[in-house]
């Protein structure tokens, strides 16, 4: 058991992910029913497609959780949008899973980190880009915020390709 702080921030994460969040639908639920040709499907122009941004979400929880555990922000090893892979209904379930799994360890690690380094900076300088120059309650605050902006993306992705599907049927 952390602090409330650090309790609290867990579980502003773990509804965010597989809950019942105040701001809407959980990206497990989101996601739940969305099968690998949507995910693949890109919206046009520069816009990010569902599986790129499921794939950024979990790159991005998977450095929040290693620069809880060493400290030194950077980019995620995998990038910052990772290349989604070739659209198979066996692919899109391993991402779906492999973003599960980097939630999971997201919280294993918060749940051993000390509630008193909170406050400490996370990198020395502000770099906005790379979420770095806060404290680690901003930055866990961050990820719930940077993962509910792109779950909603995904809500609105998802219900534009409903309203195509149903328009040309």
């Amino acid at each position: 058991m952390g602090t409330p702080d650090l309790d609290g921030l867990i579980d502003e994460l773990r509804h965010g992910h597989a809950g019942d969040p105040w701001h809407g639908p959980s990206r497990q639920h989101v996601l739940a029913d969305i099968d690998a040709a949507t995910a693949a499907r890109r919206p046009g122009g520069d816009a990010h497609g569902i599986w790129e941004l499921v794939l950024h979400m979990r790159a991005w929880t998977n450095e929040v959780a290693r620069r809880l555990a060493e400290g030194n922000p950077r980019l995620p090893d995998e990038g910052d949008w990772p290349p989604v892979p070739e659209p198979t209904a066996d692919a899109w379930a391993l991402t779906l899973r492999s973003l599960d799994e980097a939630h999971e360890r997201l919280l294993a690690t918060l749940h051993a980190f000390p509630p008193e380094r909170l406050d400490e900076r996370v990198g020395s300088a502000r770099d906005a880009p790379l979420g770095s120059g806060v404290s680690f309650r901003a930055m866990l605050h961050g990820l719930a915020q940077h993962d509910a902006y792109h779950t909603g993306q995904i809500a609105i992705l998802k219900k534009q390709n409903t309203r195509q599907l149903s328009a040309n049927s």
